[in-house]
């Protein structure tokens, strides 16, 4: 086989090795416990509330209160929500001016929390689609962990141009520790106590963090209390960035260099080690088709058989983390992808700040 074999190999087997614990919300019963506020913080997602005001509404365990807040949006976002609340508890706010120093998100949230009357706060993001149990099972689990519990939600693509994000999804779980306790946090849905959250220092301790989830996990972290993140395959989905190609791009470009400062080297160097690999298998098979410079060999078969391996790995390992098909046995093209937008993340590294909801966001 060659050292050049034996090193693709054991890049493939690593990629295994990675995927091994990807822990998925797992079944609870949630025992009588205090009021529960679910926060939603929402700028300009007409389209996009009312499908998750209708899930809610279909919840096994059903909410105290549902506070949306209205994060100045231009379109008809306040509107919405109280026009589909249906028999939901629902009243929607709207937070003063964005003050310096404060991003959108901490800062609606901030605001959402100190208009909020429960001891356990719910935070759901306003494109999510969470199943029937899973208020309850996330509830239940807190009840047995504590501190702040959070959940990744499955990727539900639906345009072709979604699939080419399946590289962003997957490296972003791959290179942290995921379950009980591991340290992780994700904001796309999450749970605490009042209590916690207010000993952590809340959103005013992440107030100026675009990747504010994250930051939020590490103030849990001070100050002594659990963090745990699983994946919500089955129990809660998401469409990201369903405005076009041009919105896919500046979404991750504007979390990618700040959360990639966040990971740990041990787990990023095992998921560089793995990238390598895959990007190795991306080049061999076209450029021994096609006659373009390579090393190694330029056997057909050999490049096939690494080629198709990569391919397999990837329809496995992304079926829990988001709806990708296809584009796992054409994966040069997101590979492609992932490095354009990881250059562009770069020079915006550079400038200091990108554009994102009528708003400047800076990636400092």
């Amino acid at each position: 086989m060659g050292w050049l074999g034996v090193s693709v190999l054991v890049r493939w087997l690593l990629g295994w090795l990675l995927s091994w614990h990807l822990p998925l919300l797992p079944r609870g019963q949630r025992r009588d416990g205090p009021r529960v506020s679910v926060l939603i913080p929402a700028r300009n997602e007409e389209t996009t509330l009312p499908h998750l005001l209708a899930y809610l509404g279909h919840q096994r365990f059903q909410a105290d209160e549902v506070i949306v807040i209205n994060d100045h949006s231009s379109d008809r976002t306040a509107d919405v929500a109280l026009e589909k609340a249906g028999d939901l508890p629902i009243s929607v706010i709207q937070p003063p001016a964005l003050a310096a120093g404060w991003c959108g998100k901490p800062w609606a949230l901030h605001h959402g929390v100190a208009a909020s009357s429960g001891e356990l706060l719910v935070f759901l993001d306003a494109d999510t689609e969470p199943g029937p149990e899973f208020l309850e099972r996330l509830l239940a689990l807190h009840q047995q962990l504590g501190g702040l519990v959070t959940v990744q939600p499955y990727h539900r693509t639906q345009r072709p141009y979604e699939q080419l994000s399946m590289l962003f999804n997957l490296v972003g779980l791959l290179a942290v520790p995921l379950g009980a306790r591991c340290g992780v946090a994700f904001g796309p849905a999450m749970v605490t106590s009042r209590s916690d959250y207010e000993r952590s220092g809340g959103h005013r301790a992440v107030a100026n963090k675009v990747v504010e989830d994250w930051f939020l996990g590490h103030c849990y972290e001070k100050a002594g209390l659990p963090v745990s993140a699983f994946l919500g395959y089955g129990q809660i989905a998401y469409r990201m960035y369903p405005g076009g190609l041009i919105d896919l791009v500046i979404g991750f470009d504007k979390n990618f260099a700040t959360a990639a400062s966040q990971v740990r080297w041990p787990w990023m160097l095992a998921v560089m080690l793995w990238l390598s690999g895959l990007f190795w298998a991306a080049w061999c098979l076209p450029a021994s088709l096609l006659g373009w410079p390579m090393l190694g060999t330029r056997d057909l078969l050999v490049n096939g058989l690494i080629y198709g391996a990569y391919a397999l790995q990837l329809m496995v390992i992304t079926r829990r983390v988001g709806r990708f098909s296809w584009i796992n046995l054409i994966f040069p093209l997101p590979v492609l992808f992932f490095l354009g937008v990881f250059l562009l993340a770069i020079l915006n590294l550079e400038r200091g700040q990108v554009q994102w909801k009528g708003r400047t966001v800076s990636t400092r």
